[in-house]
């Protein structure tokens, strides 16, 4: 009887598990059958859904119930706190498995090349992030001094950064935020945010409904400049062509026509402003210097050379993720990305890497919201299953799935197990009932291990 196709899965975010249901829902999966290990650097599972999430969006994170789905099926299994290109490598997953599908993802910032961005004061969005979700692998405590901050791109992220850097460290209280993290936003002395778009309402790259509860807050007064409300040609077929994009521009004309209100902390959406230094004295952040644009028939806009300099002492930059090079694959250092033709790994000769494969983020780059990625893993997964029936899979030399525990024992990889993530899941809840709240994130590693029976 032939044995069930044995596939290693890099990364248990959303494109790693969606991966591993598409391989689960295939006919393979019924006869011979499929064998999945799922490697996650992190001890607990779900990627970005934990880490790069905001606290408030548990609507977001509902996802994690149906990943959470997947993971619970039997033919999975879960290796935490193991990292590849560390404790594991590219020739050991080879020798376990007849496929690899790395899922590995983004989470550090996009460089943005202008004078001043190395100023104590500028920040990268993923590092703080990072920070107020509870990442384990960065500092615990982070600087609140300014009052006055800009954050530069419209994107959700930048929506999440200005939002929690407006909001009341209180208001954050009944999420899982975990206590550093609570101090250290008592201490946040912010009370004017500014947000920086290069382009017009119709580029932004918002989603509505992340928009719109910007204005939720009772503690946040959201203000638009009417003069940033214009719209050239491109501007006007991207909004009949885009749902999402004519919804954001009407909430953004609804506000910038409204009376500005008495909420405490003002948040500024500015549109046509395109960053061109972050000014400093002593090495430190003290301005912020724009250059006002404009439209230039087609959606995309052109410098006026109008500058403006305007007064923060903090800079957040979100303008995009980068995912992390993987040791032993091919490199597309402009996109940040692996290269792929249907998600099979494409070497700089132009053949596959045989037996090798990408889903997500780091296929595509970080864009597109977690929905996209379903497609992206189904890809990937039927042309992986195409392979294997093809016999244009490697075989690997130790198959039975024991043999990866022993491998990890003899390293002496400390690793976290599905049923692991139960007992950190039980913990942190119960770290949250005293105080109402549905749980409170465990931040160190060693907590995380612990409590994982790791």
């Amino acid at each position: 009887m032939p044995r069930p196709l044995r596939v290693a899965i890099v990364g248990s975010g959303p494109a790693g598990i969606y991966a591993a249901d598409a391989l689960l829902k295939s006919d393979v999966a019924a006869e011979p059958g499929v064998s999945i290990d799922i490697f996650e650097r992190m001890p607990a599972p779900f990627g970005l859904i934990r880490y790069g999430v905001a606290p408030d969006h548990p609507r977001i994170k509902g996802i994690i119930t149906a990943l959470h789905q997947v993971l619970d099926k039997p033919q999975i299994r879960l290796f935490g706190n193991v990292d590849y290109g560390t404790d594991v490598h590219l020739d050991d997953l080879r020798a376990f498995y007849d496929g690899v599908i790395f899922a590995t993802g983004a989470t550090a910032d996009r460089a943005l090349p202008i004078p001043g961005i190395d100023l104590d004061g500028s920040y990268g969005a993923a590092d703080f992030v990072s920070w107020y979700d509870g990442h384990p692998d960065v500092p615990r405590t982070w600087p609140l001094e300014a009052e006055k901050v800009a954050v530069l791109g419209v994107g959700n992220v930048a929506l999440d950064v200005a939002r929690i850097l407006a909001k009341t460290a209180d208001e954050l209280l009944p999420t899982e935020i975990p206590p550093n993290v609570h101090e250290g936003l008592k201490a946040n002395k912010a009370m004017e945010i500014h947000v920086f778009g290069r382009r017009g309402p119709a580029q932004a790259k918002f989603s509505p409904m992340e928009l719109r509860e910007l204005d939720h807050s009772p503690s946040i007064e959201v203000i638009v400049d009417p003069e940033d409300i214009d719209y050239d040609d491109g501007s006007i077929a991207t909004r009949r062509g885009n749902k999402q994009a004519d919804m954001v521009a009407k909430t953004l004309e609804n506000w910038a026509i409204r009376d500005v209100g008495d909420r405490p902390h003002k948040l500024f959406l500015h549109f046509f402003e395109s960053p061109t230094e972050i000014l400093g004295e002593d090495g430190k952040v003290v301005g912020l210097r724009t250059e006002r644009t404009a439209l230039d028939g087609t959606g995309n806009v052109k410098g006026t050379g109008e500058f403006k300099d305007w007064d923060v002492t903090a800079v957040y930059r979100a303008v995009g993720y980068l995912s992390d090079k993987l040791p032993k694959l091919p490199w597309d250092i402009d996109s940040g990305t692996v290269p792929d033709e249907g998600g099979r790994v494409i070497q700089e000769t132009g053949e596959h890497l045989a037996s090798t494969y990408v889903t997500g983020w780091i296929r595509r780059g970080p864009v597109g919201l977690i929905g996209h990625t379903k497609g992206d893993a189904n890809e990937t997964v039927a042309n992986l299953l195409d392979d294997y029936r093809n016999d244009r899979l490697g075989t690997p030399g130790s198959p039975d799935p024991e043999a990866v525990d022993t491998f990890l024992a003899e390293r002496g990889v400390r690793y976290t197990t599905w049923d692991g993530w139960y007992r950190l899941d039980a913990a942190e809840k119960a770290l949250g009932e005293p105080q109402g709240r549905e749980r409170v994130k465990i931040v160190e590693r060693e907590d995380m291990l612990r409590e994982s029976g790791a």
